[in-house]
């Protein structure tokens, strides 16, 4: 039978192995045929069907049976893949038991089994993203606790504001991975739930044996009993395509601000070196954050996908014509980048290298105009604001235009020397002295990420 292939050329850079397998074809079709044979057992726990059918169904179950091929080109006709799955299925079952063949798929529809498939397929999705978010936090709660002190620039427009430490921007990340761990947890019970209505919800084909049969495959498959079939009530995926979303941007954020220390001008921090890594075809020096380049290109293809899964919410009655059938691509494929995301964001925090050292020369750029601030606040205790404010904006001006420190500019200034000692000044105008609640931060965002790891 045939597999077929992935996206060969691209799928190392832009997802996981894992994840791709998750949703390729063979996946897919497992995931179907699970619900298939769970149903068959649910039938015959509440006396539906025999209970001699089950076996001749289980063993037919199994995805490695079915021609890949013909299915997508039966798709083409039937509207979408449970029909000639269902069909092959019953082929395939009759082959050993003609009579276990007629109890199959008893009481279902196509949108239950791909539904309740897709459902399975996104547990296990949803496993290996936070597995993968959890490894991440605990180096990025590492690696803020490492630089909780290393002062650098912090960069407001793009330009120098005042110091921060690379520790508290490594925080940051944290802090909003640890926030989607948390989203992630508590959607679970309203994602991870069975869809079986049958032809239009009700499950009036199986009578009044309808629920014990619901519940019972609920339990089968491992998942929760919803108050009521959500054929066409798609906040459950869209909830959990949000959340995605809210990854792939905060990875987004991650990979942009990397590839920004990176820039030749700023030289601060790059992605872990190997061969061949982020070279170019015709540049021998060049260095590329290549990582960084994936976790910025899913948070700009993740929003696009996103808004069709909003734009298909808007289902007409039982069942949607179009709109259902624009969701069975994007959401695998949200998935996929996703977890590609996090796979590149783990090799690239993981080896962070950092030049703290030049950390400290590109803080010192602009010759101390950076810890204007710090002096102004000094001065307002003594001048007032305004005057304060005033006076420093001046001594700035003066540092730039003479090319001069501003420490120099500030020793000349007499308003300032009457109210500040020269130790005063040096003290000011000393990164490491103006950075406030840096490391505080640090603490407050590794606690949360282990509060949530307890």
């Amino acid at each position: 039978m045939s597999t077929p292939a992935s996206n060969q050329l691209f799928d190392a850079y832009f997802t996981t192995r894992d994840m791709r397998a998750v949703f390729c074809d063979q996946g897919r079709v497992q995931a179907m045929l699970d619900f298939e044979a769970a149903l068959a057992r649910a039938e015959a726990r509440v006396g539906v069907i025999p209970a001699e059918a089950v076996a001749p169904i289980e063993a037919a179950c199994r995805a490695g049976l079915y021609d890949f091929s013909a299915l997508g080109q039966a798709i083409a006709t039937a509207g979408n893949s449970a029909i000639p799955l269902v069909k092959a299925l019953g082929k395939q079952i009759a082959k050993s038991d003609a009579s276990a063949e007629r109890h199959v798929h008893l009481g279902a529809t196509s949108q239950d089994v791909m539904d309740s498939g897709l459902v399975l397929q996104l547990r296990h999705a949803l496993s290996l993203i936070e597995n993968d978010l959890a490894r991440l936090g605990g180096i990025l709660a590492a690696q803020a606790q490492r630089y909780a002190a290393t002062p650098m620039a912090g960069r407001t427009w793009l330009q120098h504001a005042t110091p921060v430490t690379l520790g508290m921007k490594i925080a940051g990340w944290l802090g909003a991975l640890t926030r989607s761990r948390e989203r992630l947890a508590q959607l679970k019970p309203r994602l991870l739930v069975l869809q079986f209505g049958g032809a239009s919800g009700t499950l009036a084909a199986l009578g009044g044996q309808a629920l014990p049969i619901a519940q019972a495959l609920a339990e089968e498959l491992q998942l929760s009993l919803p108050e009521q079939p959500w054929h066409t009530q798609r906040d459950r995926l869209v909830e959990f395509a949000s959340v995605l979303g809210l990854i792939a941007g905060s990875l987004g954020k991650l990979g942009r601000d990397i590839s920004l220390l990176m820039q030749t001008e700023a030289a601060e921090v790059f992605e872990p070196s190997a061969p061949g890594k982020g070279g170019s075809s015709t540049m021998p020096h060049k260095r590329n954050p290549v990582g960084a380049a994936v976790l910025i290109g899913a948070a700009t293809r993740v929003p696009g996908l996103l808004a069709t899964m909003f734009s298909a919410m808007p289902q007409e009655h039982e069942r949607s014509l179009g709109l259902w059938h624009a969701e069975w691509e994007t959401l695998p494929e949200i998935c996929c980048l996703v977890s590609g995301a996090l796979q590149q964001a783990l090799l690239v925090v993981d080896g962070l290298e950092v030049d703290a050292a030049r950390m400290a020369r590109n803080l010192d750029l602009t010759q101390g105009l950076v810890l204007a601030e710090a002096v102004s606040i000094a001065l307002a205790q003594r001048l007032g604001r305004e005057t304060a404010h005033h006076l420093l904006e001046q001594c700035c001006k003066r540092a730039v235009a003479e090319q001069r420190h501003l420490r120099a500019v500030l020793g000349d200034e007499p308003q300032v020397t009457a109210e500040l000692s020269a130790e005063e000044l040096d003290r000011l105008l000393d990164p490491a002295h103006y950075l406030g609640q840096a490391q505080a931060w640090v603490e407050r965002a590794v606690a949360e990420h282990l509060a949530l790891n307890a």
